[in-house]
């Protein structure tokens, strides 16, 4: 017999942030007694969490809306996310389009569902960024390995390129009592690991007159999380107090996910980064000096506008010497309303497609390389639920992706292993050590 609940899809753009929020609505419509399924399925109702960070990210989501309509004709579409609060009219004039919520209103979707038919125009419901004050708490679920928790959202940074402070407000966070509520729900679920998460993590305290390593400690005393990894933080913001203490913590794993953005102090000033590349450097030699074969994956934007051949060079050049595990790189997007948006001396495309590929190269060296130097160690994987040609895969504390032939036995499970090979995927082989 076929079910004769509501189905609803949910299609999430951009990052883990989003996800987290796109977890915790799913479950708010889980409560109403909605069936989920996948996108790619005909459903009732199709919920779209957006991105804005590039213009790749806006196409993408109205390419979504089309595929979806085309699917169910007769769904309803609602699409909410920083591209919902930076252009609703805009979405809301895309055909097939029922509701936009900007991110005051996100958190409260199922309350604006009401009665699902098409609607003959679509409904905005947003507010100006500058009076959101509140906060829409988070936290993926469904992976039985890990979770996205999010303490943080918005941001005061306001970098020339970014529109995420036009998006998402000014920063404010959760008060560390609701954190760890929180934190201890998803211990309950059966999870083990704890991604933190925010726009600026580590300015984590601001609205509650907190501090980030507060919470750190905090959490580590949470039973039944055993592993926590801090997604994003600014460079000025990690203090000494906080590589001090993942150094010596039982929880808290080797790895930092940094922003760098460019590597000439040139340049980040156009951006109106808050630190030099010297501060910067400081920061890694700190790291790796108090936390030896930490992964430290860094954040690189090429082709930004009056970034010069020498400039690029400089970048390129500080990125090597400074020996990170991985690059994540992004060409320049220009984005409305943004200072850089005005800027001259914009960078040609071919160049700025010759400088991600110069970067690419280097970031598959160093992450090469890095896996290299921990075959031969022991270490820990908490090993994932998923399959793919017989083998189970999971990373390590310091985030190498390991692979052992598939075991029922070993799925959602913390297993001391030794790193013996790299495998043609391009993970690290290991042996089960008991």
């Amino acid at each position: 017999m076929l079910s004769d609940k509501k189905r609803v899809a949910f299609y999430t753009l951009g990052c883990k942030l989003n996800f987290s929020e796109t977890s915790t609505i799913a479950r708010q419509f889980d409560e109403m007694g909605f069936e989920r399924v996948a996108p790619s399925a005909q459903a009732d109702v199709y919920v779209i969490n957006t991105c804005s960070v590039t213009e790749h990210a806006d196409k993408k989501c109205r390419q979504a809306i089309k595929k979806f309509i085309k699917q169910s004709p007769n769904a309803f579409v609602a699409v909410v996310g920083c591209y919902a609060q930076l252009k609703p009219q805009e979405i809301a004039n895309l055909e097939g389009v029922d509701l936009v919520l900007g991110a005051s209103e996100k958190g409260n979707l199922p309350q604006y569902i009401g009665d699902t038919t098409k609607k003959s125009q679509a409904r905005i419901y947003s507010c100006d960024v500058d009076a959101i004050n509140d906060i829409f708490p988070a936290y993926s679920s469904g992976d039985r390995t890990r979770s996205f928790l999010k303490v943080q959202d918005g941001c005061d940074y306001h970098c020339t390129y970014c529109t995420i402070p036009l998006a998402r407000g000014k920063s404010r966070n959760l008060p560390i009592k609701k954190v760890i509520e929180e934190a201890q729900q998803i211990a309950a679920s059966g999870i083990k690991e704890i991604i933190l998460t925010g726009v600026n993590t580590g300015d984590f305290g601001r609205t509650t007159d907190e501090k980030f390593i507060d919470l750190l400690k905090a959490l580590e005393e949470v039973d039944g999380i055993e592993r926590y990894r801090i997604s994003s933080i600014e460079p000025n913001l990690i203090s000494d107090e906080v590589i001090a203490f993942v150094a010596t913590s039982t929880k808290f794993l080797p790895h930092f996910h940094i922003p760098l953005q460019s590597g000439s102090d040139n340049v980040l000033k156009l951006m109106k980064r808050r630190y030099n590349t010297s501060l910067f450097a400081d920061k890694i030699t700190r790291i790796k000096q108090s936390i030896p074969n930490s992964f430290i994956g860094i954040d690189v934007i090429v082709g930004f506008p009056g970034e010069t051949d020498e400039d690029f060079t400089t970048t390129y050049n500080l990125l090597q010497r400074l020996n990170p595990s991985f690059l994540h790189i992004f060409p320049y997007s220009e984005r409305p309303n943004t200072p850089a948006a005005s800027f001259s001396n914009k960078v040609k495309s071919k160049v700025v497609n010759e400088r991600v590929k110069a970067l690419h190269n280097l970031s598959d060296d160093l992450h090469l390389a890095f896996y290299r130097q921990n075959i031969g160690k022991t270490n820990q994987v908490l090993f994932e639920s998923t399959q793919k040609n017989g083998m189970i895969t999971g990373f390590t504390k310091n985030y190498i992706k390991v692979e052992h032939p598939y075991s029922k036995r070993l799925v959602g499970q913390i297993v001391n292993v030794k790193l013996t090979e790299l495998s043609d995927d391009g993970n690290c082989k290991a042996m089960i050590i008991d």
